[in-house]
């Protein structure tokens, strides 16, 4: 006997079918970003949300009744370098920091803030001229990689980098956007 559409043996995932509602705040941080990408919070919001729906599944905290929030700060070098000089013990500006929220105090029915996503301008934009690629596909991927980090996803082992990044390359591709490993992978290849 074939099993029905309706057995239980059927149904192999308890994933929710529909995402949790998602706000996603982006604050600039100075001038410099909008004067060189007037964009730069739509960009944000996009790739924010591509990352939130590609790996939602992998949040266990996300479920279909829990909106979730985060925040991508779009910030300058010395505010980068701030940051990880206090948080990393690390005395230099970064292309961008994840800040995971911890805070399990909130009320069940209260959306879960997930975390800060905070972006270095001028590194970005040196990166983006150094490697050859679009200053807005370069934003774009950086905030998909910190969001990618609040969700859990880290880069420490091989294997876990692996993962991330194809992960990345995967929403990035929905977002229209060029795998970003695609030169370091022709130069080692």
């Amino acid at each position: 006997m074939t099993p029905s559409r309706q057995d239980p043996r059927l149904r192999t995932s308890t994933v929710p079918l529909t995402k949790p509602p998602m706000t996603i705040t982006v604050l600039a941080s100075g001038s410099a970003w909008q004067g060189h990408v007037p964009t730069a919070r739509r960009i944000c919001r996009k790739a924010a949300r591509g990352a939130l729906d590609a790996a939602w599944t992998h949040a266990s905290f996300l479920t279909t009744s829990s909106a979730a929030e985060l925040t991508v700060v779009l910030a300058g070098d010395e505010v980068v370098r701030t940051l990880n000089r206090q948080w990393r013990g690390e005395d230099k500006a970064t292309n961008v920091l994840a800040f995971e929220a911890r805070d399990t105090t909130s009320p069940k029915e209260a959306p879960r803030y997930i975390g800060d996503v905070v972006l270095a301008f001028e590194t970005v934009t040196a990166e983006a001229a150094a490697q050859g690629k679009k200053f807005e596909d370069h934003l774009a991927h950086l905030v998909v990689h910190g969001v990618l980090h609040l969700l859990g996803f880290d880069h420490e082992k091989e294997e876990d980098a692996h993962a991330m990044e194809a992960l990345e390359i995967k929403i990035l591709a929905r977002l229209g956007i060029g795998n970003p490993y695609a030169a370091a992978e022709a130069l080692l290849g």
